[in-house]
């Protein structure tokens, strides 16, 4: 039977199993007992020390519940690993809940996400699921996604599309991931993407092997007259409404855009994040409808449903989607079916839609009362770009340092990013500035927040 000191027991009164529990817990602490130490059984520990064997029970059970011990049936109970002291870790939602007032950009307004609707889609796919759809899935998604994105896009998108053109992808991020792994296994090691740009999406390129070449962005879109010096075969833009200046790719760079695709078997990979959200008049149309045999699109729910969904798409031209399949294959055989068809009967019901007219009609107000309390309270802000999306960038006074005033709002709990930390380069900054989020905040907190800016 192993010997168990703990000294403190000797005086801890007539309260002797708490002093017990406080002389263990402090010898776990300490180090006196070190981790993977196995401890006496309750019944030895209880003669040792005087007790019943029904309080040393109730004292292992206390310290397993704090982490001090650890309990296997069969292999009774030792001390746990504790190389950092014992206390809670925040996750990163609860350490972004910190904010006092969160502009992010980028995040719709997830309480108005339509959680009955979405579990009564997927209780009745569940119920009328084959055995044999409970099986391995077709890699390039669900057949019937497939098909109510086709007609989806035709019509919201002016985007003719065919369900053999599209491959579902587990949100953006994975669409980019296997274009970026085919144009890699092609012999391609750069990438043009726009400057500025999300710094997420350059990271991911680097991470898969083409390094990122920035491409400047005014107020009429991506420079498409500079890529031929890129030495780039492929470029990345969001032309419908660029992040995160909010311009709108004009006509002539459009066009400019697709004759280099053209004139060099080049790819454009159309990133058509948020284009459903227009609010003076439609969002212009996708640019592969102009040339589907150069052009790759993106899209997802993420900023018309929830990110957590993690369901987006790329349609293709032919000659790439045989090896986009192919990696999607090999990296995780294809995405979940149930969710899949879940958004084929939203789709199909009439629900996306829906859902998509009630959030801009919430939208555009917050947009609105953010502006108005900017311009009544800053009147030297001037917000750039078109009525769209989920943000706007507010432009500066010259000589701002944008990255300054960021820094000294979070400080007292206003996230608002600087428009400079999205270039590529000090060089490319394009001026000072703010990109922020409204769609998540209500027009009351909206306003509020710009008062916080202003310190009153």
């Amino acid at each position: 039977m192993r010997e168990l000191l703990l000294p403190a027991v000797a005086s801890g009164g007539g309260r002797r199993g708490k002093a017990a529990e406080s002389a263990l817990r402090e010898a776990i602490r300490s180090g006196t007992l070190p981790k993977n130490t196995r401890l006496p059984s309750s019944r030895d520990l209880a003669g040792q020390l005087g007790l019943s064997r029904g309080t040393v029970t109730a004292l292992y059970e206390q310290l397993v519940a704090e982490g001090y011990l650890l309990s296997k049936h069969g292999s009774g109970t030792t001390v746990a690993p504790l190389d950092q002291p014992q206390q809670a870790t925040k996750s990163p939602t609860e350490a972004q809940a910190t904010w006092a007032f969160d502009l992010k950009p980028g995040v719709p307004a997830l309480s108005t996400f339509p959680r009955a609707e979405w579990l009564a889609y997927e209780r009745e796919t569940l119920a009328t699921m084959s055995d044999a759809e409970l099986g391995y899935p077709d890699p390039a998604g669900h057949p019937e996604l497939r098909a109510e994105l086709a007609s989806y896009l035709g019509r919201v998108r002016a985007l003719p599309t065919k369900p053999e053109d599209i491959v579902i992808t587990s949100g953006a991020a994975e669409a980019l991931t296997l274009l970026a792994r085919t144009l890699y296994a092609q012999g391609q090691r750069r990438i043009a993407v726009e400057d500025p740009s999300h710094s997420g999406q350059s990271e991911l390129f680097t991470a898969h092997g083409l390094r990122p070449i920035g491409i400047p962005v005014d107020d009429s879109g991506i420079q498409a007259g500079l890529l031929p010096d890129s030495d780039c075969s492929a470029v990345v833009v969001t032309a419908a409404h660029q992040f995160p200046l909010g311009v709108a790719l004009d006509a002539a760079r459009r066009r400019a855009l697709l004759a280099w695709a053209r004139e060099t078997d080049g790819l454009v990979i159309e990133d058509d994040y948020d284009a459903e959200h227009r609010y003076d008049r439609p969002a212009l149309g996708a640019l592969r409808a102009l040339e589907p045999e150069r052009v790759a699109y993106v899209g997802s729910v993420s900023k018309v449903l929830a990110p957590a969904l993690r369901i987006g798409w790329l349609v293709l031209p032919p000659e790439l989607r045989a090896q986009v399949v192919t990696a999607k294959t090999l990296h995780d055989l294809g995405c979940a079916p149930l969710p899949q068809a879940a958004l084929a009967r939203m789709l199909r019901s009439g629900g996306y839609d829906r859902h998509l007219r009630r959030t801009r009609r919430l939208y555009r107000p917050r947009r609105d009362a953010l502006l108005d309390a900017l311009a009544t309270t800053f009147p030297g802000w001037r917000p750039v770009g078109i009525a769209a999306g989920l943000h706007v960038v507010v432009r500066l006074p010259e000589g701002t340092d944008d990255v300054t005033l960021s820094a000294d709002l979070a400080a007292r709990g206003i996230n608002a990013p600087a428009l400079a930390t999205y270039a590529h380069s000090p060089a490319s900054r394009p001026y000072p500035g703010l990109v922020l989020g409204y769609a998540a905040l209500t027009p009351d907190r909206l306003r509020a927040a710009v008062a916080a800016m202003r310190g009153r």
